[in-house]
């Protein structure tokens, strides 16, 4: 049976995985609209004194309410679509197929941490939770409600999750480790010199092959100027190849000791000898020494002190937790299909005490029922839709949709065509996922839309050389600063023009922009192209001549000021050769618009009660108090 006909009859059912495998597939699925649920504000319990001291007592109290039916529609259902219920047992079912591995992991993970600190008599209360969210936070220099929203949107972890399954287990295992923690007057030191020392500003060139590396390093001995096109093509550290070799400063006591020494004893425009570090070789550029800031040590103290000492928590923390696991009796019955049949009702155990099927399912579905809910209302709103029109989603509609998927992502086999075996694997043993769960969660959706939207996307004359130009017109290479607030952007412009050099340009941007990227680049960004959907900024690029400043541009909510240092030639490429590639790349575009378009009208005449999210709404009317998210689509990971 070919892979995707056999996905298909598999349909709704589980396939687990590894034990130790980590949820990540929601995060890396793309989305037609990228709109998050915003999470309830609210967590569980999470005081350890306030939990049953026994397992028998949770088992006693699951199986007390296994029995009690919920009667309002709230407490039955998790969502009502245009009469269509969702119940709340079907969606912790549909939540177990997708994240019950990783949540019974995080639930033996919490109650072995429970138990011992039960035995200490050890409390964390949700006081001190908020504390610590607040503190870490402030470090990103966000309020408590941004960075929480920003671990929903871009994480995919609610507020819960992040509450009960990493601060709680964090800060209990720290109150456990605290005892035996001591910060020396040494360890201070070194942290003083990590943070205001000096530091190198350097490039990299790694390499697997020590051959390889002293070819490399006779090459750039003799032509240092030629490390940033050298690393680009040679160096196997990604990130740091596509910038030319350029890392974050090189500071003392935070790294390869070696390596540190030899930047350290390089001049600026320096190259170091090969070096050796963790099985790769290495070789370092000094592009320059950055001074030690003038900060008094007896001013810091306190806070190298608790950095120290946090670290060392940490450290201590993850001693205890391994030798919680070590010394454990941990049974894993939910990923043996023989065993899981045997012991109804039981998925794990731990030193005996039982974790049942249905306290991993509402475990589950208090983690990630809001999402899920969200995926459910999406399917039934298509099926209906669907339904409605009379239209119906075939397999070869599916077949079709695979195999589109992988050739955008460049899956594909010696012929050039569609490799749909080697997707689907990558898809679902990438992401952690079913085949089942694949199409139903996101090939189906792309799908549907598609058959939906069918005959409303045409790309027109304008668009094709609105494409052309932005492949393969000229390009304006500049540097940039990016400030959030114009008073500042208006002084930094000033200092700018009295002193037009790209080196001081490069050293306004390291010490305003707000922008990390350019920032640790001395403000270099990606070349800018016509019609790249930043119309303002395209314009004053375009407009400027080598060494010229612009004014300070608004976009958005900052403000950005460029400094020209050139313009590309035009590809030598005519128009004919590349037409049919322009037009797939502009009709793909324009159907994932149409796409997202289609959906929200179809969302905008639905009655919707979401009872998870407290959410409702009313055709013609939003969402009450939250955006919904459009369905997940096939096409990228």
């Amino acid at each position: 049976m070919p892979v995707i006909a056999r996905s298909k009859a598999r349909l709704g059912i589980s396939d687990t995985g590894s034990w130790k495998r980590r949820i990540g597939w929601v995060a890396s699925l793309a989305l037609v609209i990228a709109a998050c649920l915003v999470v309830r504000s609210a967590w569980g319990p999470v005081d350890v004194a306030a939990r049953q001291n026994s397992g028998q007592a949770d088992s006693a109290r699951a199986a007390s309410t296994s029995h009690a039916r919920p009667s309002s529609p709230a407490q039955q259902n998790a969502a009502i679509v245009n009469g269509e219920r969702i119940t709340r047992e079907a969606l912790g079912q549909e939540c177990l197929v997708r994240y019950g591995e990783a949540v019974l992991e995080a639930m033996v993970n919490k109650r072995l941490i429970r138990h011992y600190c039960d035995r200490r008599q050890i409390r964390v209360t949700r006081q001190e939770i908020e504390a610590e969210i607040d503190r870490i936070a402030r470090r990103f220099r966000l309020d408590k409600e941004h960075y929480l929203n920003m671990l929903e949107q871009q994480r995919g972890v609610s507020r819960r999750q992040y509450a009960q399954d990493i601060i709680w287990p964090k800060l209990a295992l720290q109150k456990l480790a605290s005892d035996h923690i001591e910060v020396t007057a040494e360890e201070i030191q070194q942290a003083y010199e990590t943070e205001f020392g000096p530091a190198v500003r350097a490039r990299i060139l790694v390499v697997h092959d020590e051959a390889r590396a002293h070819a490399l390093h006779q090459q750039l001995t003799a032509q240092p100027g030629e490390f940033a096109r050298l690393a680009r093509q040679h160096s196997k550290d990604i990130n740091s190849a596509s910038n030319g070799g350029l890392i974050q400063p090189i500071r003392p006591h935070v790294g390869d000791p070696n390596l540190e020494r030899a930047a350290f004893g390089l001049p600026k425009g320096g190259i170091s000898p090969v070096l050796r570090v963790v099985g790769q070789f290495v070789i370092v550029k000094c592009d320059g020494h950055l001074e030690a800031r003038n900060v008094p040590l007896e001013e810091v103290r306190a806070n190298l002190e608790q950095k120290v000492r946090d670290r060392k928590l940490r450290q201590a923390a993850s001693n205890i937790f391994k030798q919680l696991q070590d010394d454990a009796r941990i049974e894993n019955i939910y990923n043996d299909p023989q065993r899981r049949t045997s012991m109804s009702g039981i998925v794990a155990t731990i030193n005996d005490e039982p974790i049942t099927v249905r306290e991993l399912a509402e475990e589950c579905l208090a983690i990630h029922g809001e999402n899920m809910v969200e995926n459910e209302i999406n399917w039934a709103l298509l099926k209906q839709e669907l339904h409605r029109r009379r239209l119906e989603v075939t397999q070869a509609d599916l077949d079709t949709e695979i195999a589109h998927a992988a050739e955008l992502n460049g899956v594909v086999d010696e012929a050039g065509l569609p490799d749909i075996g080697k997707w689907m694997e990558m898809a679902t043993r990438d992401q952690g996922i079913a085949e089942s769960v694949y199409i139903r969660d996101s090939v189906w959706p792309s799908a549907s839309l598609k058959k939906l939207t069918q005959g409303k996307v045409t790309v027109s004359k304008e668009d094709m050389q609105k494409g052309f130009e932005a492949n393969y017109g000229p390009r304006v290479r500049c540097r940039a600063i990016v400030m959030s607030n114009q008073r500042r952007a208006q002084e930094v412009w000033d200092k700018a023009r009295k002193n037009l050099t790209v080196e001081f340009f490069g050293k306004l941007a390291e010490e305003y922009s707000v922008e990390a990227g350019s920032r640790s680049r001395q403000g270099e960004v990606p070349l800018i192209r016509r019609h790249g959907g930043q119309p303002l900024l395209e314009e004053q690029a375009f407009a400027l001549k080598p060494g010229e400043l612009s004014g300070v541009i608004q976009s958005g909510q900052h403000y950005v000021i460029l400094f020209c240092e050139g313009t590309t030639e035009p590809v030598n490429v005519e128009f004919a050769e590349v037409e049919q590639m322009i037009y797939r790349d502009i009709f793909e575009k324009k159907l994932r618009l149409a796409m997202s378009q289609e959906y929200e009208a179809i969302k905008e005449r639905a009655r919707i009660d979401n009872f998870l999210a407290g959410t409702s709404q009313s055709p013609g009317q939003a969402v009450k108090g939250k955006s919904a998210a459009t369905p997940r689509t096939a096409r990228a990971r």
